[in-house]
């Protein structure tokens, strides 16, 4: 299930997934996917939630959904710079908005095929950490010794 309030967005990641042959479920704000959850009989393998919705939350959006369904997965996407927190405070994936298409692909897929993410140490699925920069060290931070100059 896809949630998110930015119709562009929503449309988006849902056609991403769909072309990627995942069957979504999508709503445009907390309220909606509620109602969705409640009303489907079907499984809901991962809830993909934007953090920031007016009324309320992803993080609380999948607080609440995962306390009727304890083993969907949970991943949330931001433009805004709480992913840290996210990680830190829920262990649940997270991917920084904008992403590439099949990096969300990639994603998803991980989270799905692996153990429930809203257990502590899920900050392995955080996408920030993916830099592919041998400038950067485990943590994300730049390596002064080998970093470059670009200017």
């Amino acid at each position: 299930m896809v949630v998110d309030d930015t119709e562009i967005v929503l449309n988006a990641v849902v056609a991403i997934l769909e072309r990627a042959n995942f069957h979504v479920l999508s709503a445009d704000c907390a309220a909606s996917a509620i109602k969705l959850a409640g009303e489907t009989t079907m499984k809901i393998d991962l809830l993909l939630s934007d953090v920031d919705m007016p009324k309320m939350s992803g993080p609380d959006l999948g607080q609440l959904l995962k306390q009727a369904r304890p083993d969907m997965h949970v991943m949330l996407m931001s433009g805004g710079v709480d992913g840290n927190l996210l990680v830190l405070n829920y262990g649940w994936a997270f991917i920084q908005k904008p992403f590439v298409a099949s990096k969300l692909v990639q994603m998803v897929t991980n989270v799905l095929h692996s153990e429930n993410r809203s257990q502590a140490g899920g900050q392995e699925f955080d996408s920030r950490k993916d830099t592919g920069d041998p400038d950067y060290d485990q943590r994300g931070d730049v390596d002064p010794e080998h970093s470059r100059d670009d200017t």
